[in-house]
């Protein structure tokens, strides 16, 4: 069952089912190990001083990588023939199975 039939499946409150989709996408969405993020912070601090340096410098550009990701790559995929979503992919499976749970 998709996340747009779980909202239209009749007797259902939307509500609970709107505010766990919210929360699970909010959590997902937050552990994408970008720098601007709670997660990007806690990548630097667990990754060896080798690969977290690199991280780190990534600092002062984690909002436009961040932005990119969220509007300009699912704007240039159509015009590539591709699909670019990568937010989208990430968020779609963790809500839908969420979804799935509530009763």
């Amino acid at each position: 069952m998709t996340v747009q039939q779980s909202f239209a499946t009749p007797g259902r409150s939307t509500v609970p089912l709107i505010a766990a989709a919210v929360v699970v996408v909010l959590a997902v969405f937050n552990m994408i190990p970008l720098p601007p993020l709670d997660s990007g912070r806690v990548a630097v601090g667990l990754l060896p001083d080798v690969l977290a340096a690199p991280l780190a410098r990534l600092e002062p550009f984690g909002m436009t990588i961040l932005l990119g990701l969220l509007f300009i790559l699912p704007l240039v995929g159509p015009q590539l023939g591709q699909n670019l979503d990568i937010i989208g992919w990430l968020l779609s499976r963790p809500v839908g199975v969420t979804i799935d749970f509530i009763p």
